[in-house]
Formats: structure tokens, sequence, C-alpha cells
């Protein structure tokens, strides 16, 4: 079940939290007032009539949205997708991925495809200079294609082993050191880990991108985890939970958007799902008091994206990798009420070529909104294009993705000028790890 953010409040979870009670009397005082009210008749002086009402322009609403944006932003995207062809809409729901270290390549793609983005791999990068260089070109790519938004330029720089821009931008400790930091001292773990976020966000700001492929929210089961390990905040729920809701905090505040992963949890497969698909063997229950915790407090912290993996749920969506399942879409939206930005693992994992014909166009169907570094992104988008005119794809629905994809950017671009990049970014990110580093420590 995929419903329309703009439309409808953050649903009430079915699961996540009990009733209080208190809460639900107040509602019900408030209601019977209100039924006093309603119905009753105005008095309107004869022969006066009263001046139509004109409509309020929605793209002018500055209500905020739980994962972000604002009404208006989203309904300004909303606007602008409706008049694209097939081509334009299939590439605003691709990022794609690249080979080598020229940024014309990067940008070339980009721009002839209609990409979203491009997500940045160690493989692309040379030095400092060439980073700023591919961004800029792939962000004047998304100019020149007439979208007056920010182009989706990520990077997965988890800190620790995970570190695309090794030896480009400041290194922090891996993302365990978070968890140890909120156990040692919680206060102190929690300053010091939205501060780690906020000063790498800058940092990845300053140097052209506008996404980061992080945090980690999977709660690791330690030495058979061969996958996450030391990327997982923590083996126990409820310090991932803390440590994850302090990350998303401090991106949001940097205004940079960040992507929680990997849902429902990968921090338990004993497998890895670059190599093929692997099982998720936990009930419900289970899965409930574990793995989602952390991504229940990303999605109350206000996380503007979340990553579905491509593990094998067996208590939900059994024999499928997790992105191609609308199963775990309605997880994600209906259980823990979440409207934002469903973005998919990279869709050239084994997980993914060796079990599903037309990854992409299957994604988008199941409720992926972004999908994420296709083998081929060619091919990728020929697939959707196709699905699109055949109709084995709605329009709606990929109109619907697309414009959360430009509504996204245009909040990063609205905070982005509102928070400059300061001139000593490089020094603030550097204390920043050094006092995570110290806090894990004790």
């Amino acid at each position: 079940m995929h419903t329309d953010s703009y439309e409808k409040p953050r649903r009430a979870r079915r699961w996540v939290r009990p009733v209080i009670a208190g809460a639900v009397l107040a509602l019900a005082a408030g209601a019977g007032a209100a039924a006093v009210t309603v119905g009753v008749p105005t008095e309107v002086e004869p022969g006066v009539t009263s001046a139509p009402s004109e409509k309020p322009d929605p793209k002018q609403d500055t209500t905020p949205l739980t994962w972000g944006p604002t009404r208006g932003e989203l309904a300004t995207a909303r606007e602008m997708v409706a008049g694209w062809d097939e081509e334009q809409l299939a590439g605003q729901v691709i990022v794609g991925r690249y080979h080598g270290t020229d940024p014309a390549k990067a940008a070339k793609m980009v721009r002839k495809l209609h990409l979203a983005g491009v997500s940045v791999t160690g493989e692309n990068v040379v030095d400092e200079e060439q980073v700023r260089e591919t961004t800029e070109a792939v962000s004047e790519a998304v100019a020149a294609d007439g979208r007056t938004f920010p182009a989706v330029i990520g990077v997965d720089q988890e800190g620790g082993v995970v570190s695309h821009l090794r030896g480009v931008a400041t290194e922090f400790p891996e993302f365990a050191a978070t968890g140890e930091a909120i156990e040692a001292k919680p206060r102190k773990g929690v300053r010091v880990t939205t501060e780690a976020a906020r000063t790498t966000a800058l940092e990845l700001r300053d140097l052209g991108f506008t996404w980061a492929f992080a945090p980690v929210a999977d709660v690791t089961v330690g030495a058979s985890d061969p996958t996450i390990g030391s990327r997982s905040p923590s083996e126990h729920p409820r310090t991932a939970a803390t440590a994850v809701a302090a990350a998303v905090q401090g991106y949001n505040e940097a205004g940079l958007v960040s992507t929680t992963k990997h849902f429902p949890g990968h921090g338990a497969v004993t497998g890895d799902t670059h190599v093929g698909l692997q099982e998720l063997d936990f009930g419900r229950k289970k899965l409930k008091r574990r793995d989602l915790v952390p991504f229940d407090a990303a999605v109350d912290a206000g996380a503007p994206a979340v990553m579905v993996s491509h593990v094998d749920v067996k208590a939900i969506a059994p024999g499928k990798p997790a992105s191609m399942a609308g199963r775990i879409y309605d997880l994600l939206r209906d259980d823990l009420g979440f409207d934002g930005l469903a973005v998919t693992d990279s869709l050239g994992m084994g997980a993914v070529t060796t079990t599903t014909k037309k990854p992409s166009v299957a994604a988008l169907r199941a409720g992926a909104d972004l999908l994420l570094m296709p083998a081929k992104p060619r091919a990728a988008h020929r697939s959707v294009v196709k699905a699109l005119r055949s109709g084995r794809l709605d329009r709606e629905r990929v109109e619907d993705a697309a414009a959360k994809v430009v509504a996204m950017q245009l909040w990063q671009q609205r905070i982005a000028e509102q928070v400059p990049v300061p001139d000593d970014v490089r020094d603030q990110a550097e204390k920043a790890s050094e006092a995570l580093s110290k806090a894990a420590s004790h």
C-alpha cells in the first residue's frame, strides 16, 4: 500500500507505540466541543453577499512534511514532473554509477539519460581537485538539462572501513564508535554523534555532494555478521536507535540528505548480498523488537530517506530481495509511518542481478522511489521508459516517486542556502572526529 504523503499526515503506527489514555481523552473532549458548533448557520444581512475567497496556492504552503520538504515544495515538484516525458521521468528516479575517473563521463551520462545524479565510489576518486571537478560537472549537467534544483550527488561516507573519499575528506572512526560513546556517557555520546554527522555533512557539501548514503541502522550480531560488523552502531537495538537518531539530526541540521540503511535490517544476515540472495530468518516479533527499532527512531528524527536492502526477509516476503517486495515497502510506510524517499540498495549487487529480471521496473512497482546504481544505467533507463509507455508501470506511480526526489532536492537547496559551509569546515570535522574517538574509548 503506497499512500500520498502530501495528502495525508503521517499515519498512526499499528505496533510501534501504545495509545496514551490522556491524549485520547483530550482528543475526545476537543471533538465534543467542536460538535457543538459544527453545522450552526451564520446569519447574513439581507442584500449582502460575501466575496468569494481565493483558493490558496498550494505551492506557497510552508507546512513541513515529516521527512523534510514543505508541502509547497512537494506541490511544486508535482507540477514540474507532470509535464515531463517518459525519458525525463525515468531519469529522475535513477542515480547512476560509472566507471573511471573522468568527470565528463559522469556528466554526459546524467545529461543524456536525465538522471537524478550519480553515486561516487572510491573507483571514481583521484584527489580533492578531481572530486570537485566531478561534482561540479554533474551539477552543471543537471542545470543544462533545464532542472532548477540540485543533482543527487551521493557517496558512501559512513566512517571507518566504508569511506569512499579516503584521502580527500576527514576520516572518522567506524560508526560502532557512536554506540560505544553513547553507552559510556549517553548525553555526551549523543552530542558527539550529532556533531560528527553535522561536520561530515558540511564537509561533503563543501566538496559538492548533496547526499550521504549513511547512517547505518543495522543491529549487528557480531562475529557472524560478515557484511556490516563495525559499520553498525551497536548490538543493542536501543543504543543503535539513539545513535541513528542523533546522526540523522546532524545531517538534517547541515542540509545534506542522509539515507538510513539497510531496511529492514542487515546486521543478522550471515551472508553477503553483494554476491547473492541472503536470508533473514526472523519472525515478525523478533524483527519488531530488534531490527526495526533503529529505523523507527530514524523516522521519528525526521529521516529524509531510507535505503531498502536486498535481503530475503522470510517472515514477510520470502524468496525475493526486500527491495523488490511490496510487503517490505508496506512495512516501512504503514507500520513505521515513513512518508519520505524509499531508496534501493545498489541494483548492481548479486542478490538482485541473480534473481530478478528488469529490477528497476520491479523495484518501482514494489514501491521504491529512487533506484540506486543499476548495473547498467542505460539499460535500466530504457526498461523504465518502455514500461511506462507499455503501461506495465503506472505513470502516476513514477510521477509520485520523481516528485519526491525533486522535493527532496528543493529542501536540500533551501537548507544549504540557510546554512552556509564555514571556512573552517575541515578543522571542525577533524575536531569532531577526534571527539568521537575519545568518547568511544572511555
